[in-house]
């Protein structure tokens, strides 16, 4: 990651974190991502500027009605990608988090891509290794889990043929 790059994370990071801010990126960011993912089939996301950015394709947990979530991801070095259910510090849950606990077989589009995958709860000594990771791509990440009152889900997504994400 290039220092400027950083550099940027660090400045805009705790901006992110504002109730003003939360309201706002929960408001207009997701249907502002669907358009431009539309538009460009997949891809290009605006979060991406800032940070690895996916869209996560998942089946709802009760509807059965396919479902669609972009979402920030960070690479575990292995060739999975770590996502957090942090609901920009929100009381509930995100719904795609209920997805994947229904139905773990997914896809995900990264860069245009897309992909199977299979999802995996993060739980025990694997969910601070995880924060920790995800900390050092976003800082202070974690405060969204904090500030909400809740224990955010995190998942592995594994890609069902072996690929670097």
């Amino acid at each position: 990651m290039s220092r400027a790059l950083e550099v940027v994370r660090a400045a805009v990071a705790p901006l992110t974190r504002t109730g003003w801010f939360r309201r706002f990126a929960t408001g207009v960011l997701p249907p502002v991502e669907r358009f431009v993912a539309t538009v460009t089939r997949g891809r290009i996301q605006l979060t991406s500027i800032l940070v690895p950015s996916l869209t996560l394709h998942t089946i709802g947990a009760k509807s059965g009605e396919p479902r669609d979530a972009p979402l920030m991801y960070t690479a575990d070095g292995h060739g999975r990608a770590l996502v957090a259910g942090t609901n920009w510090a929100g009381a509930q849950h995100p719904g795609w988090t209920a997805n994947l606990l229904a139905h773990p077989d997914a896809e995900i589009t990264v860069r245009g891509r897309r992909m199977a995958v299979r999802a995996t709860l993060v739980t025990g000594a694997e969910r601070e290794a995880a924060w920790r990771i995800m900390e050092a791509q976003w800082p202070d990440y974690r405060e969204y889990e904090r500030d909400s009152g809740r224990t955010a889900r995190i998942f592995v997504l594994q890609p069902v043929r072996p690929s670097e994400i």
